[in-house]
């Protein structure tokens, strides 16, 4: 077996997280943020447990990272995201000064790091995020697919049941 490189072993962690995030009936996205080999700040979307919009892996993952490294600047830091970050985590992470993003699949309906736009590398900003996308893909892919095809399986179902 070939062994892991750091940006596997740091994606396999956000796979974890994003597992939690669809044990709570969420759509399974997950992040962490690294620094200096450590994983200094975790996070999974919780937009329905929270029932705000800005519960999103990302946002939770900064926040906790910026506890930890004591400054709302995360220079040097790198951060591991399941799926394409939104136009709004784009911009926190431009925001934030994260150095590097390593993206597992993007999102062509609302992917800011290249799909729909580039905020993480727009050049009419004070800071551009190196971007690295298809780390672990297919089982960041799979895992949303999944997802997605059981909650439209369930929806069918009780629409059966209601018109039954």
């Amino acid at each position: 077996m070939a062994k892991m490189t750091p940006e596997e072993k740091y994606m396999k962690e956000a796979i974890r997280q994003a597992k939690k995030a669809e044990a709570l009936g969420e759509v399974p996205i997950g992040c962490v943020i690294e620094y200096d080999g450590k994983i200094i700040g975790r996070g999974y979307n919780r937009r329905m447990a929270d029932r705000t919009v800005l519960a999103h892996a990302e946002i939770l993952a900064i926040r906790k990272a910026c506890r930890k490294m004591g400054d709302w600047r995360l220079e040097g830091c790198t951060m591991y995201i399941t799926l394409e970050p939104c136009p709004m985590c784009a911009g926190a992470i431009v925001q934030a000064r994260i150095s590097r993003v390593v993206i597992g699949s993007t999102n062509p309906k609302a992917g800011c790091a290249g799909s729909v736009l580039n905020l993480l590398q727009e050049p009419g900003f004070n800071h551009q995020v190196e971007t690295w996308t298809g780390v672990l893909q297919e089982e960041c892919s799979a895992m949303l697919s999944q997802f997605f095809r059981e909650l439209r399986r369930k929806k069918s179902k009780k629409k059966e049941s209601e018109l039954a």
